[in-house]
């Protein structure tokens, strides 16, 4: 989206910064260095573990080695890791940036589990590194059991990295002291056409600092690069934190690769030597398989994000992707329209899978605001709305179709979240308001910033009968986190009544916003 800034590039663009130094900040206990570089001692996972798409019985665990290693994973039911459960890994290499991720499964259903991942020398089992231990919690069996889950986007974005000064990634630890069930990552996990400079002058005189890496330092067009752009996020220690106690629900969006990208665009950026988005996008797919663990996706990138993550009787959330099978950005005013944003095998799949989920609430996680109005550039758009507030057109006809079918279906639950405009809102949706009329009321809710630029509210296209019934956002264009809050929602769902309550926080954990809804119930 461009929004009045140097170049035609806005919001989620790149910070033309006022300091030109790239000195790196020295980051205590962690090695920028290159794996395949390190010589003697035992393999070492200094850049933590995480945990990925968890579910009653099942979840992936992932970590990165300094070297060549054998990956174990040992779980228990207690901490003392007495009568452990062990699971061997893939031997970790170059091939995959020394990352690897192991499958558990047979697991106890709504239960804690305690692991611990060594790694070990694939030459001589017997020299093994200490082991990083992590925990979790699958996802209940019975309803009767509560669920709380975060969800939040954007990170490292418009140039605000890691500050020393402010204890780094902070909202990271806010929501850890939480203690939420997962955390659903709603996009721009990394903002890969961002680079990240020593210094920023704020409005006010203050200096922003920035840790810093080599691969940072410009645009990430190599293999190498975007895997630099994964890694630098976790050289933050709340974020590893986090990480080692919080399962993660991932998707992604624009920035992964470029702001605005879309399949088959050629880049109009002077700061890149591969302007081919598809290539870029590829190698992008590739690093985020290799540091995210997803159920759906190889470590070289084949398979796709787009999943349903089934959390118990309760919870269903559909991960969309909106990014790799859209159209082209264009004013998007087009009568007929079957590739949209989603693409046709996609919108079958969600269909499909909308209609055969028996959970209580499906919270569809959506990388992009289904009703505000997201422009790219002068007259095209980046979203599903275009700011026409008639019958759909373009884009709209996507979602016109999906709410029509869950309507006629009498698909129950549904709850739309995502982030992706930099700050934080509660859009209810209703026939009686809107120009397209068959599909039954909705709420959309809107959280975020992670630790990127605020910016201004976007419109709201009446298509679909948005009425906004919270709204908070900067009056100005990438303040940054040092003068604008940074947002994370919160879902808790009550095992006995099923109600399901959507809290919209600010760092430090401020409720700004809450509503409940009721199960089963149309119309709320």
């Amino acid at each position: 989206m461009a929004q009045g800034s140097v170049r035609g590039f806005g919001r989620r663009s790149l910070l033309q910064s006022a300091a030109g130094g790239s000195a790196v900040l020295a980051v205590p206990a962690l090695s920028c260095a290159a794996p395949a570089q390190a010589r003697g001692g035992r393999p070492s996972a200094d850049w933590g573990v995480q945990v990925g798409d968890v579910t009653t019985s099942s979840g992936l665990v992932w970590v990165r080695s300094d070297r060549p290693a054998r990956m174990v994973v040992q779980t228990a039911a207690t901490e003392s890791f007495r009568d452990a459960r062990s699971w061997r890994g893939p031997v970790l290499g170059a091939g995959t940036d020394f990352t690897g991720v192991t499958s558990l499964h047979g697991l106890p259903a709504g239960e804690q589990i305690h692991y611990r991942v060594l790694l070990s020398d694939p030459d001589d089992p017997g020299r093994t590194g200490e082991p990083v231990t992590g925990t979790f919690r699958t996802a209940p069996e019975k309803r009767r059991e509560n669920v709380r889950f975060h969800w939040s986007g954007d990170l490292a974005g418009q140039g605000w990295g890691i500050n020393p000064d402010r204890g780094g990634y902070r909202i990271y630890e806010d929501m850890r002291r939480r203690n939420p069930d997962f955390f659903l990552c709603s996009g721009d996990n990394i903002y890969a056409d961002n680079p990240i400079t020593e210094k920023v002058t704020l409005p006010d005189g203050r200096v922003w600092r920035n840790v810093t890496t080599e691969e940072k330092a410009k645009v990430a067009e190599t293999l190498a690069e975007f895997r630099g752009a994964f890694r630098y996020n976790l050289l933050d220690e709340n974020l590893r934190r986090f990480n080692a106690q919080v399962p993660t629900v991932t998707q992604w969006d624009d920035h992964e690769v470029h702001n605005n990208w879309y399949p088959g665009q050629l880049l109009d950026d002077d700061r890149y030597t591969v302007k081919d988005a598809d290539v870029l996008s590829a190698r992008s797919l590739r690093a985020f398989a290799e540091y995210f663990p997803v159920r759906t996706l190889r470590p070289d990138g084949r398979g796709r994000v787009y999943r349903v993550v089934r959390h118990g009787p309760l919870l269903d959330v559909f991960v969309l992707d909106m990014r790799s099978y859209r159209n082209a950005n264009s004013p998007g005013r087009q009568t007929e329209d079957a590739q949209g944003i989603l693409g046709a095998e996609q919108l079958r799949w969600l269909k499909r899978e909308l209609s055969r989920s028996r959970a209580v609430w499906k919270v569809i996680a959506s990388d992009m605001p289904l009703g505000l109005v997201v422009p790219d550039g002068k007259t095209n758009f980046e979203a599903v709305s275009q700011g026409d507030p008639g019958a759909p057109l373009g884009r709209e006809l996507q979602l016109a179709e999906l709410l029509r079918h869950i309507k006629h279906q009498k698909v129950t639950g549904t709850v739309w979240v995502t982030t992706d405009v930099h700050y934080t809102s509660a859009q209810h949706y209703a026939p009686e308001r809107a120009a397209f009329k068959d599909f039954e009321p909705f709420w959309e809710f809107v959280s975020g910033p992670l630790n990127a630029g605020g910016f201004q509210a976007l419109k709201l296209d009446g298509t679909f009968g948005p009425a906004q019934s919270f709204i908070k956002a900067p009056d100005r264009a990438n303040t940054s986190p040092a003068e604008s809050p940074q947002y994370f929602g919160e879902i808790d769902i009550d095992g006995g009544s099923g109600e399901l309550t959507v809290r919209l926080r600010q760092e430090g954990g401020e409720i700004l916003f809450s509503k409940v809804l009721q199960p089963g119930r149309v119309g709320q």
